[in-house]
């Protein structure tokens, strides 16, 4: 019976050390980088703490996908090249999913998805351009058709925007040649610019527009029409994860699918944006 006894005492200790084995296993440390100057998707707050949309949507990914998640702020100009370098496990920065950066490496599911457009001053006679929502990736020929209307008007103007983004690339693609496209290190130096009238507007994404408008420096600004979305611009911003690291890509995967589902996304998303930037299907 003692034999009986014991080898029930040591059944139990190896099953509870495997389940241990299995918790901890599930609980991976994870490293998550993010720009830390993109307000409300992510900045540092005044007691010099990370905060915003992804910080706390990322929280609730982390939990979900049980993993033991934390977050470091990263330059936007290095952040691809960091991840490779393994200096992190993962971005959530604002970054919208692009067949270009999907060569190098691999994204989730979408988390949020929004429109892009001109910020400028609400005395420029920018405002006056011809409104519209247009789509990219849906009718391209429509929504180049509404650039071409609004080139004209953009004739010797200066265009701030942020290096090695989509909005750059969209500038580029589009008004190159017929204004001036300055590149800035961070969307707030742009912004600095634009209030102080040493650019005429600003290719910015409407979500971070409105962070802008809510400051002081951003008081006198709007968005000018029209507003474009998809394509080149990007198909949603998601977790970007390097191409060998499925595991990771899978378990966030489940957790952005669950929160949309449930609405957290939502509900995260008003808090932040004040508009429901759950990507449609």
């Amino acid at each position: 019976m003692k034999i009986i006894r014991l080898a029930a005492i040591a059944g139990a200790v190896l099953a509870l050390g495997l389940a241990t084995a299995d918790a901890q296993a599930q609980m991976r440390k994870v490293k998550v980088a993010t720009e830390g100057a993109y307000a409300p998707w992510n900045f540092v707050n005044s007691q010099g703490k990370l905060e915003g949309f992804e910080l706390d949507l990322g929280a609730e990914l982390c939990k979900r996908a049980k993993l033991d998640c934390e977050f470091v702020a990263q330059d936007w100009d290095g952040i691809m090249p960091s991840l490779l370098a393994k200096k992190y496990d993962a971005i959530m920065a604002g970054m919208n999913i692009t067949p270009k950066r999907m060569e190098t490496i691999n994204f989730t599911t979408a988390y949020a998805a929004g429109p892009h457009g001109l910020l400028i001053l609400k005395s420029s006679a920018l405002a006056k351009l011809p409104a519209g929502e247009y789509n990219l990736t849906k009718d391209l020929a429509e929504a180049e058709k509404a650039i071409a209307a609004i080139t004209p008007q953009l004739k010797g103007k200066i265009i701030g925007v942020q290096g090695s983004t989509t909005n750059l690339a969209w500038a580029e693609k589009y008004f190159k040649g017929v204004a001036e496209i300055r590149e800035y290190k961070t969307t707030e130096q742009h912004d600095l610019d634009l209030a102080a009238g040493r650019i005429d507007a600003a290719v910015v994404a409407h979500s971070a527009a409105q962070a802008t408008m809510e400051t002081a420096t951003g008081k006198d600004m709007t968005m000018a029409p029209p507003s474009f979305s998809g394509g080149m611009l990007g198909l949603g911003v998601a977790v970007g994860i390097r191409k060998e690291d499925n595991d990771l890509k899978n378990a966030f995967d489940a957790a952005v699918k669950a929160a949309i589902a449930d609405g957290t996304i939502k509900t995260l998303s008003i808090k932040w944006f004040k508009v429901d930037m759950t990507p449609k299907s």
